[in-house]
């Protein structure tokens, strides 16, 4: 199994109730249920607000590596990752579990 964790900083001055960050947030949150690699997936608000923390996080599990990168090239998560691009920057670790 794959661990795909990410986590996204929203940019400076974006607030969470902006209408791009919400449609973002509900297109992850959709996700879990559209991509059949997906073994496992959840996805979440930071309810911290320490200045080195993240703003929002995906945990998600994959049976391996090609499953992996069917996650990542599928077009929902393509399409949801990309409106993430307007507004946000994230870091990402995948590893086996």
């Amino acid at each position: 199994m794959i661990r795909h964790l990410v986590l996204f900083k929203l940019n400076d001055g974006v607030e969470r109730d902006d209408p791009r960050v919400v449609a973002g947030a509900r297109a992850f949150a959709e996700l879990g249920g559209k991509i059949p690699e997906l073994e496992f997936w959840e996805c979440a608000w930071n309810i911290t607000d320490r200045p080195i923390a993240y703003d929002f996080a995906i945990n998600s599990a994959v049976a391996d590596e090609d499953a992996l990168k069917r996650y990542v090239e599928h077009p929902d998560h393509q399409a949801a990752a990309g409106q993430w691009r307007a507004f946000a920057t994230w870091v990402i670790a995948d590893y086996p579990f």
